[in-house]
């Protein structure tokens, strides 16, 4: 069983991992890449949940950060349902993020009778 304390200090172990491996992305991209795998890491062995915008920001499979264009294609597909389709071009992995429509709200104006 892992403890309340335990769990806030891997998640903060991770919000700086990823913060210095998107720092260290450009330029070194192997320490970058070592360190989105170490948070990772400690998400899966605290069973904490890595926070939505750095588990979108790396490959699950090999750990590439996407932080340079040359790293990744992304594409938005209408096929069964709207969805974004992140590609990974150092291994090939393919991450799908479902995407909502936003429901048109009409708004008339009231009509003023005289």
């Amino acid at each position: 069983m892992v403890s309340r304390e335990l769990k806030k200090i891997a998640l903060d172990r991770v919000c700086r991992l990823m913060d210095f491996a998107r720092k260290h992305a450009i330029e070194k991209p192997e320490i970058a890449r070592e360190a989105a795998l170490l948070a990772m890491r400690i998400a899966q062995k605290a069973r904490v949940r890595m926070p939505r915008k750095y588990k979108r920001m790396f490959c699950k499979k090999c750990g590439t950060l996407f932080w340079t264009p040359y790293s990744f294609t992304v594409r938005i597909r209408d096929r069964r349902s709207t969805h974004i389709v992140i590609k990974c071009l150092k291994c090939g992995y393919i991450k799908r993020i479902p995407v909502k429509k936003r429901s048109r709200s009409i708004y008339r104006a009231p009509t003023q009778k005289t």
